[in-house]
């Protein structure tokens, strides 16, 4: 098998990973990264990028380290099916999948998209389409990995569904995913790939595995990556009612005029910090280490949205620094600016009554929330700690918003942050 990383700069850096999917082919028939792929294979499921349209990521998850679990064992002989809700559709789709945290390389021996039936779980097989990477049905992830597929000729409205099946014959090894989906997800013994009806699949999962975008191919003007912690990844909300708050600011910006849309990419994760890894499984690597990834190099983005600190403030150890937190905010900052993209930053909400609130961890929160009003060097500032605040006990969720462990809102909550903000900061 030929070294990729050896042929081109990195999986990591995504402007690559559609030479490895299209114009590597040649070089890599033969190899057994794409099974059954030739020198002559052209996409099988879609066409060339059309000249007066661009790919942009209309869905994105932000994956951990498996450490434990279903995570740490992997799967062997198993299909996984899976809602991939998109903010912006299209006729043309790319399906993204990562095997970033994994000890072995990741065969994956089919994969099918397709609209939703009519119960949930269960396919349109009049939609149904087999994905391919350069041309062949069967590709396999090196440790460490990224790839895009080929072109999917396949529409999804504004505000969609589709419906990802991939077979894993295994065993996979620790499997790449993010924990907390807020959807269900099916799992059947097998190549269920084909099957249209969620009866075949007994199991079920609260998370997503192996995911890592949907783009698709549009006239609009790029995506906004949205880093963020439990809050942004919706910890709180409904489940599989994709009411996080990104979802509901998707809402709202489909409902803004064609030129004024944009990809919405949620790279949440619930525990997430600035500065140190997380002390859980699943809670991802600190925001800084995985900036690139989830963030930078998302297809089509042009803004950051940065809404994270608070576990920097209440996780133990705790950061009592302000300015070690402002520092990292700092980097991103310089590190999206120097990729031409625009940084948009939050302010931390409210956490009294929280089990780990107290006066130090307070001021540590307002000293940055400070900062992040005045300093001048975000783009634009949205404040979700005045948007979310109790009038009468500023330091409080306001009730009608609070989930009920005082930290994470509930939907209502999440409405009115997206309604918080404006959205013509997050264009470019």
């Amino acid at each position: 098998m030929i070294d990729v990383s050896r042929m081109l700069p990195t999986f990591r850096d995504r402007r690559w990973a559609t030479v490895v999917a299209t114009a590597a082919t040649a070089a890599l028939a033969g190899t057994g990264l794409f099974a059954g792929a030739s020198a002559q294979a052209e996409p099988t499921s879609g066409p060339a990028v059309a000249a007066t349209t661009t790919w942009v990521g209309t869905w994105a998850t932000a994956v951990a380290v498996p450490e434990s679990g279903q995570a740490l064992a992997g799967f062997t002989d198993t299909t996984l099916r899976q809602r991939i809700h998109v903010s912006v559709g299209g006729d043309v789709v790319r399906l993204r999948l990562t095997n970033v945290y994994g000890k072995a390389p990741l065969v994956v021996q089919s994969t099918t998209l397709a609209r939703p039936g009519a119960q949930p779980g269960d396919i349109d097989v009049a939609t149904l389409t087999p994905v391919t990477f350069a041309g062949a049905t069967s590709v396999r992830l090196p440790a460490g990995a990224e790839l895009v597929s080929d072109p999917v000729r396949l529409s999804v409205p504004d505000d969609g569904d589709l419906i990802a099946s991939m077979y894993l014959p295994g065993p996979t090894g620790p499997a790449t995913y993010h924990g907390g989906a807020r959807t269900t997800g099916w799992v059947a013994t097998g190549d269920r790939t084909h099957a249209e009806a969620a009866t075949d699949f007994p199991g079920r999962t609260g998370s997503f595995w192996f995911l890592d975008g949907l783009d698709v191919q549009t006239d609009v003007d790029g995506s906004v990556a949205f880093v963020g912690d439990s809050i942004t990844d919706g910890s709180g909300s409904t489940t599989g009612a994709d009411h996080r708050w990104p979802d509901y600011l998707a809402d709202r910006m489909l409902a803004e005029p064609r030129p004024h849309r944009f990809g919405v990419l949620n790279a949440g994760i619930g525990g997430n910090r600035m500065l140190l890894d997380a002390r859980s499984p699943g809670y991802g690597v600190n925001a800084l280490a995985r900036l690139e990834r989830d963030a930078l190099t998302q297809t089509g983005v042009k803004t950051v949205f940065l809404f994270e600190g608070v576990n920097d403030i209440q996780q133990d150890p705790s950061e009592y620094d302000a300015t070690q937190i402002i520092a990292a905010y700092r980097q991103v900052v310089q590190r999206a600016h120097d990729r031409g993209l625009r940084v948009v930053g939050a302010t931390i909400t409210p956490f009294q009554g929280w089990s780990a609130w107290t006066p130090e961890r307070e001021a540590v929160r307002a000293s940055v929330n400070q900062w992040i009003r005045t300093s001048g060097e975000l783009d634009a500032v949205v404040d979700f700690d005045a948007a979310l605040r109790d009038p009468a006990q500023p330091l409080r969720l306001l009730p009608e918003y609070d989930s009920g462990d005082h930290l994470h809102p509930k939907d209502p909550g999440y409405a009115a942050m997206a309604a918080a903000v404006d959205l013509k900061l997050l264009r470019p």
